[in-house]
């Protein structure tokens, strides 16, 4: 099970409310053992979380270090450190040298607007008279409803974004939560320029697996009428036209344990050669590019930066 904020909590995975007896959690259990178990219909996966819910709640000892915010593995999406908890991390840069390593230029608070709804929205959950409470304790965000726990996902995700982008040097420019259209809401969560060209990229955590079917993106956590890289197309677009630029290639990047293949590309419409990568694959495909053999001038790259510089507005 996802240590990922937007992933189903084993009580939710049990179909129980938290505050549930031992025995009522234990019957749960046992009828979810069947109704998911494949010989009687179910399915490998659904059957697999059930057993990694128990694992986590089900002996009361465990339970209680679960409800205090315990065991909580924090990766490369929700920090930089183990046991840091979920609060901000990222550092943004404009040029310079950090350290002996000259990082790419960043502009732009990556995960910013997520982070601020999200702390709206969860301080409006916990009510008034709670202002003592920190908002990013893991006890406390795992006991949120699950809307609010995606919206520090989302954050989380462009963080870890912005991070590995940053670790690739200075020929790349990264601009982080960037305004799509004065109009609309729409954003882009990063638009990336290095010597393989202009990418639009989508951080995601949908706190569950994803692939690709019928040229866009499915999972347990993508609802229905969500259109991922149809709507990453779309702001993608809009954002171009208003800059005068064009994009090399489309991404949206997950979490490496959310995809079981390295990348896949969408090869037919008007997405082909959209990616679905994992994380710590990134760096080499905004590296490489989508085709290496079409790379950006040094020129050419310096009159786009500067485009870009002149047209990008924030969210």
């Amino acid at each position: 099970m996802s240590d990922s904020p937007a992933s189903p909590t084993p009580y939710e995975v049990l179909g129980v409310r938290p505050d549930v007896s031992h025995d009522e959690l234990r019957r749960a259990y046992r009828r979810l053992l069947r109704e998911t178990h494949p010989d009687t219909g179910g399915t490998a996966a659904a059957f697999q979380a059930v057993q990694q819910a128990w694992e986590l709640i089900g002996d009361p000892d465990d339970r209680a270090r679960y409800d205090r915010g315990e065991s909580i593995t924090v990766d490369a999406v929700a920090g930089d450190s183990a046991g840091g908890g979920f609060s901000a991390t990222v550092h943004t840069t404009r040029g310079g040298s950090g350290g002996q390593t000259v990082r790419a230029r960043s502009y732009g608070h990556p995960g910013g607007r997520a982070r601020e709804r999200f702390l709206g929205l969860m301080r409006e959950w916990m009510g008034r008279g709670t202002d003592d409470r920190d908002p990013y304790d893991p006890a406390l965000v795992r006991s949120a409803p699950r809307e609010i726990r995606q919206l520090l996902a989302e954050a989380l995700a462009e963080e870890a974004t912005a991070r590995a982008v940053a670790g690739l040097g200075i020929g790349f420019t990264i601009w982080n939560d960037v305004a799509v259209h004065p109009a609309t809401d729409a954003k882009l969560d990063h638009i990336v320029l290095g010597p393989a060209g202009l990418f639009a990229v989508r951080s995601a955590d949908w706190g569950s697996s994803v692939k690709l079917a019928k040229g866009e993106l499915v999972g347990e956590g993508i609802a229905p009428d969500e259109e991922p890289f149809h709507d990453l197309y779309h702001a993608a677009k809009s954002f171009g036209r208003q800059a005068g630029v064009r994009f090399t290639g489309l991404i949206v990047v997950v979490p490496d344990a959310d995809l079981d293949v390295p990348f896949d590309v969408i090869r037919r419409g008007r997405l082909a050669g959209s990616m679905l990568v994992r994380r710590s694959l990134l760096p080499r495909v905004l590296r490489d590019g989508a085709n290496a053999a079409g790379r950006e001038s040094v020129d050419r790259a310096f009159e786009l930066r500067t485009r870009l510089q002149e047209s990008v507005r924030f969210v």
